[in-house]
């Protein structure tokens, strides 16, 4: 059915809107857009201020490529197309978007997955447990990847949650390949920025709230209350029939007695350490795996850490509050084998452990490191390669390596990300980190600016038995040196360096510039 200009503005709620201009009646046949690169004829483009760049001044460029009406926050007159002033252009990019689209999140049953470490990994487990139920087809959008349930593509390079259009894009792709359950990871930026707005919530699942993202957030208690969003998108998102709005928290985060107080028709909590309706026991850490129990049933699955129980125990709430068989939650759970760089291990044939993991945060890197000594036998050290990304949260620098000085035998510090920031400062400041916790330059930590070298190094130090950990990339295909995205892949740089020879994809300057 045909949509115009006043049919989509109906999803934006009356506190946004300020003023209309020109012919609301014009039929919108192309999406929602915010980019004017993107904008086709007939469609609609949102104008708004960004970090770098201000959208209002692309507008002669949409309308000259066919835009047929933009919303914007300026105060503009004698525009050629229909013009929609709002009082926040982010705030109602997604809302428009779910219009245009039929609001697809309303057809199906969308859960919300946030925190600082575990999302990813969250996302996977509940959706391989959804997989296993014969009347339900899950999909998922992460930093990884998108899936839709016949076909799965990657989101891209350093991608967090997409934007909004896009968002309601997927979902709508979602619909049209008979998927009734998604799985949705929220990060920070994306709900801070309103790129969930506009998403219709069911379920909403905390993994933790550690230090990340200072630099964007300022405050922890922002980045705390960033990640609040979706929980108020409970209370605000359509009611779809027989299903509760349920809240899923990590009784064992400091956080999960200010998550707990925000509305709910349910609240559940899983944990460890804490008194949780869904609690971990009897864990048992194994070479290949962990096995634990919860609720009297016994767990067995693949992945390695006390982290990875804890991200199970995520899934398994939701799976269980959702009314699945515990037959499906087993199957779903030992199906996971490996994730994408998520404690991957390479293997060329060395006498050594060689693995690369995600961690880029101060929590995520403890894990990573204490899962990697469970894997020691006594005597055998653990060496970990890692970075700091420029840019961003400069206090993590020093935690982190702090906390590798504390748990590995020997800390490689080396580039990450730099960006326009200059790489010699950067690991000037992690340094200071080590020698805080009473590291040693080249003892028992070293600096290797260039990443393809570091990880080659390390493989080179290490003894038998001994443990490489990369750490930072995981995943990702790229990293940023000033404002360049280079190919990178932590995987692939260790597997040289099994071969014997240093990647070198990257820039070899010291400096970001």
């Amino acid at each position: 059915m045909p949509k115009t200009l006043r049919d989509l503005l109906e999803s934006i709620a009356e506190r946004h809107l300020v003023s209309t201009q020109g012919d609301l009646s014009v039929e919108i046949t192309d999406p929602v857009v915010e980019s004017s690169l993107e904008v086709e004829p007939g469609g609609i483009f949102v104008a708004r201020k960004g970090q770098s760049s201000d959208g209002h001044r692309y507008i002669p460029q949409a309308i000259a490529a066919g835009a047929a009406a933009i919303v914007g926050e300026a105060d503009l007159a004698d525009l050629l197309v229909p013009y929609v002033r709002v009082r926040d252009a982010q705030a109602v990019i997604g809302p428009l978007a779910a219009a245009w689209h039929d609001y697809p999140s309303r057809e199906l049953v969308v859960i919300g997955v946030t925190g600082t470490d575990g999302k990813t990994t969250t996302c996977h487990l509940l959706h391989s447990i959804l997989k296993r139920v014969t009347n339900i087809k899950a999909g998922y959008i992460s930093t990884i990847s998108a899936d839709f349930g016949d076909e799965t593509v990657s989101t891209g390079l350093h991608v967090t949650t997409p934007g909004a259009p896009q968002i309601q894009a997927y979902l709508a792709r979602m619909i049209a390949a008979g998927v009734t359950h998604c799985i949705l990871e929220m990060t920070s930026h994306g709900l801070a920025q309103g790129r969930l707005n506009g998403v219709d919530i069911d379920v909403a699942v905390l993994t933790n709230v550690m230090h990340e993202h200072l630099d964007y957030h300022e405050l922890w208690e922002n980045y705390r209350d960033a990640k609040a969003i979706m929980f108020k998108m409970l209370n605000e998102s359509w009611r779809k029939p027989a299903i509760p709005k349920l809240a899923v928290i990590n009784a064992d985060d400091e956080s999960a007695s200010y998550f707990g107080l925000i509305k709910a028709d349910r609240a559940r909590r899983y944990g460890i350490d804490s008194p949780a309706d869904y609690r971990a026991t009897d864990i048992d850490f194994r070479p290949g795996g962990v096995a634990f129990r919860v609720q009297d049933q016994p767990i067995e699955m693949r992945l390695l850490g006390e982290f990875n129980v804890s991200n199970a125990l995520a899934a398994i709430a939701v799976a269980t509050e959702l009314g699945l068989s515990w037959s499906d939650i087993h199957a779903g759970i030992a199906a996971i084998d490996l994730l994408s760089g998520r404690m991957e291990r390479i293997d060329e044939g060395q006498d050594f452990i060689a693995m690369v993991d995600f961690a880029h945060t101060p929590n995520a890197l403890r894990r990573a490191l204490r899962a990697g000594r469970r894997m020691l036998s006594p005597g055998k050290r653990l060496i970990a390669v890692f970075g700091s990304a420029g840019l961003r949260d400069v206090e993590k620098r020093r935690i982190m390596a702090e906390t590798s000085a504390q748990l590995a035998d020997l800390t490689v510090l080396t580039a990450e990300d730099p960006r326009t920031e200059s790489l010699d400062d950067i690991l000037e400041m992690m340094a200071e980190g080590c020698r805080a916790k009473g590291a040693i330059e080249g003892e028992s930590f070293i600096r290797v600016p260039d990443r393809g070298e570091a990880i080659f190094r390390a493989c080179q130090l290490a003894r038998c038995g001994d443990l490489v950990m990369a750490c930072g990339k995981g995943h990702e295909q790229s990293m940023c040196f000033g404002a360049t995205e280079h190919p990178w892949d932590d995987r692939e740089a260790l597997r040289s360096a099994l071969r014997g020879k240093p990647l070198a994809t990257l820039p070899t300057a010291k400096s970001g510039r």
